[in-house]
Order: C-alpha cells, then structure tokens, then sequence
C-alpha cells in the first residue's frame, strides 16, 4: 500500500534533524534514505529501523520489537529492522535520535551493496 502525501511529510517532519530524507516505494511498503543509506522502512503503517546486534537489544529494552517475516510453509525469518519505539513516533527529537544510531548499519548495508555492484561491473567488461 502506498503511503499517502500528508504520511509522506509526517515522516519527513519526524526524521527532518537528519537532513534531508528520501522515501521511495518498496515491497508494499517505502524505505526511509538518508543519502543512499535506508535507515527505515514503513509497512502497514509501522515505521521501522535498521538494526544490528549492537542497536536491537536496546530498541527492545525501549519497548520495541523485531520484525519477524513469515512466507507460507516456511520457518519465521528474523529481518534487520525494529519497531520504532512508541515514545519516538510523535517525538522528532527522540526519532532522530534513534535513527542516527540505525544510520550506522544503513551505512554498512549501502556500502556492502555498492561494492557487490562494482564487483558485478568488473566482472562484466571483460
């Protein structure tokens, strides 16, 4: 489902401390940019951040949880995002706060994506 214009710019208010932010459409939902880093992702309505071993044990201890993804017949797979803590939907302050530190796995992931992409380029000019 794709996310209306006022939802839109809610989330760019939320995470506007960040700097200019991107949404573009994906898998049903949108991913939330910061240069080419998805810090964010928004499905059915949840907002939720990138995360690693480092940030997601303290996005729990503020209430938040794990996605998990479930395809029919198939075991539950535990995605790299969680739930923006409630405390942060309504408080800009406290998402930046929060997505500055899901920047540091976006980061990683963009990079890791760029250099797979170079790999791929080299190997097809021979």
């Amino acid at each position: 489902m794709a996310l209306s214009e006022e939802e839109r710019e809610n989330l760019r208010d939320l995470f506007g401390g960040l700097g200019p932010v991107q949404i573009h459409r994906m898998f049903g939902g949108a991913g939330i940019y910061l240069d080419d880093a998805c810090f964010a992702i928004v499905l059915d309505g949840t907002v939720m951040l990138r995360g690693d071993d480092s940030l997601g044990p303290d996005l729990e201890d503020a209430g938040s949880t794990r996605w998990t993804y479930q395809r029919p017949g198939k075991a539950p797979v535990a995605m790299p995002y969680w739930r923006l803590p409630d405390s942060a939907l309504d408080d800009p302050d406290e998402a930046c706060a929060w997505a500055r530190r899901a920047l540091v796995p976006a980061s990683k992931a963009a990079a890791e994506k760029r250099a797979r992409a170079a790999r791929k380029a080299a190997r097809t000019k021979v």
